[in-house]
């Protein structure tokens, strides 16, 4: 059986191998990944896994987002720190979970179904994960959410994580999009604007234009536009004129008051 461990917390991974080595002996963890990016390139490359234990918050995002990169073909168990109301979505779609931290006789029980289930996971599975996100997003306490909290962003040979409390927008030029923070810094994503809006908070960012994602506090000034348009100045400024259409005006006016 091989396994592939998702995990950013080096003493987690750790922790992880040595309770598969107990309730597994025969397991061959067939490799590590502590990112999206890491484990996109890893399952693009490698044989599918038998078994993949994957946390849910990483570095560079949420791990949901390695199925819209790969097809998953093999069963997933998920760790999380989520409680057990947002967990019930998990069962929904047939999907296994471990709490954080993960106790050796959860693992236990998780591999053992792993194996019950063996011959059912043999055919082809694919995880249904803009669904399970829905239900997730339905059933997590206010307190907690499973929006985007950083986004990985490359500059130059390094790869920089940025918080998302640090970005006062997005915008797209030349099919490119980018991120604004709030010191100045214009950096390049991989995935169009239309993603990163699926990926955000809709009370604290809104799709002002075709080209813009704004988040609220970048909103410096907002004046009443010709033809029931508005237009929006954000800190740091824009490179051009951001203007809110007419159609998108009423639902602009009620998330600025919202």
């Amino acid at each position: 059986m091989n396994i592939f461990i998702v995990e950013d917390e080096a003493i987690a991974v750790e922790r992880i191998q040595e309770m598969v080595r107990k309730v597994a002996p025969e397991a061959n963890i067939s490799g590590l990944a502590d990112s999206i990016e890491e484990s996109v390139q890893y399952l693009k490359e490698q044989p599918m896994p038998d078994l993949i234990l994957m946390d849910i918050e990483l570095v560079d995002g949420q791990s949901f987002e390695i199925f819209r990169e790969v097809e998953i073909t093999c069963p997933v168990i998920f760790t999380t720190a989520y409680d057990e109301f947002a967990l019930q979505a998990f069962k929904v779609h047939s999907v296994d979970y471990l709490l954080k931290p993960i106790q050796l006789e959860d693992l236990q029980q998780s591999v053992d179904k792993f194996r019950q289930l063996k011959q059912v996971y043999g055919q082809k599975q694919a995880l249904q994960v803009d669904e399970l996100l829905l239900e997730l997003r339905k059933s997590v306490a206010p307190a907690s959410n499973l929006y985007r909290e950083h986004f990985l962003v490359r500059q130059g040979q390094h790869l920089i994580s940025i918080s998302v409390e640090d970005i006062a927008y997005f915008y797209s030029e030349e099919r490119i999009t980018f991120l604004k923070t709030r010191e100045g810094r214009s950096l390049a994503l991989d995935y169009p604007l239309e993603e990163v809006e699926k990926q955000l908070d809709p009370k604290r960012f809104f799709r002002a234009s075709r080209k813009y994602l704004i988040e609220r506090r970048s909103i410096r000034q907002v004046y009443v536009h010709f033809n029931g348009k508005y237009k929006a100045e954000l800190q740091p400024a824009t490179k051009d004129e951001l203007l809110v259409s007419r159609d998108r005006g009423p639902e602009f006016k009620k998330w600025l008051g919202a």
